[in-house]
């Protein structure tokens, strides 16, 4: 009778995020050209100009963008094109509420970043089903706050 555990394959490794200090565009660029691995970088970009570097570096196979620090929906609409002109696919870095809306109309998207940390105080949160994001319907961007759950949770 054998006591060994049974083999189990591990998961791809589908990419790795900044591997680098999220600045070095150059730094990106060589892990970039050197690795296997797909390399994603992103979610510290601050607004578009951040996005052009980056991309004008050829720092990542792949774009994390972060909608709070993009520059709202118009940064993620300018930075959509920058990464549909060079091939990048396109990720959401929290805020999925609206980050699954914002990817909803990017052509390049690729990925979900999902954490309910907003749940609790949201009248509606984002539905998720068989694994994809429902994006809300309604006017704007469809977020509607609790406001007894936010009273409940309110620490000052």
């Amino acid at each position: 009778m054998s006591h060994t555990k049974p083999h189990t394959v591990a998961p791809p490794l589908v990419w790795v995020e900044e591997p680098t200090r999220a600045d070095d565009f150059a730094g990106h660029a060589r892990i970039t050209a050197e690795c296997r691995t797909p390399i994603q970088i992103g979610e510290n970009l601050w607004g578009p100009h951040d996005l052009a570097k980056s991309l004008s570096a050829g720092a990542s196979d792949l774009v994390m963008l972060d909608v709070m620090k993009i520059g709202g929906i118009t940064g993620w609409l300018r930075s959509i094109g920058q990464a549909e002109a060079a091939g990048l696919p396109v990720s959401s870095h929290l805020f999925p509420e609206l980050s699954a809306q914002l990817l909803a109309i990017s052509p390049q998207a690729h990925w979900l970043e999902y954490q309910d940390w907003a749940v609790p105080i949201l009248q509606r949160p984002l539905e998720l089903k068989d694994g994809f994001a429902l994006p809300q319907t309604e006017a704007g961007c469809g977020l509607t706050r609790d406001k007894d759950a936010v009273e409940h949770y309110r620490l000052c």
